[in-house]
């Protein structure tokens, strides 16, 4: 048997946002239960005009290969809405993006971890060091947990949203 590794992929939806996070956490629970879900935040679209994305992080444990987590993810957020190329600035209706699988630093074949908006994004940060604070950044040897500390917040603002999931 494989021996399991963490995973870590942040959620984000601002079309029918409360809708697609469920229906997201419902395979994402499918597929790699347990989970751990962080609190729900609401904040402004960035680098486009669009109503507030919720965001979200989870947490799970697998043993299956980074390509397949990736692949799931994708597969699962084309049910919602299909992603075509270029279309990241765009409104989403589901957007799951593989934030970190253990401590691995890869970038091929469409697959890039540690994902960069770590470290620039507040709606990414902030619920990843509320889950995973004492986990830390395979690049740069801190806690998540310190680098929100240290993290300009001023820029971003955080709304927690009182979301049952």
């Amino acid at each position: 048997m494989k021996e399991k590794v963490w995973v870590c992929v942040g959620i984000g939806s601002n079309i029918e946002p409360e809708r697609h996070i469920r229906a997201g956490l419902a395979e994402l629970r499918r597929r790699f239960s347990p989970l751990t879900v962080s609190t729900v935040y609401a904040n402004p679209a960035i680098g486009f005009v669009g109503d507030d994305f919720l965001n979200l992080a989870v947490t799970f444990a697998t043993d299956w290969p980074v390509q397949a987590v990736a692949a799931a993810l994708r597969e699962i957020e084309s049910v919602h809405q299909p992603r075509g190329p270029g279309t990241k600035l765009l409104p989403r209706a589901l957007d799951l993006d593989l934030l970190l699988y253990a401590d691995l630093v890869l970038h091929e074949n469409g697959i890039r971890v540690p994902r960069d908006e770590i470290t620039r994004y507040a709606f990414v940060l902030g619920p990843l060091a509320e889950i995973a604070g004492d986990r830390r950044h395979p690049l740069l040897g801190v806690t998540f947990a310190e680098l929100w500390a240290n993290f300009d917040r001023s820029r971003e603002r955080l709304r927690p949203v009182g979301l049952a999931l």
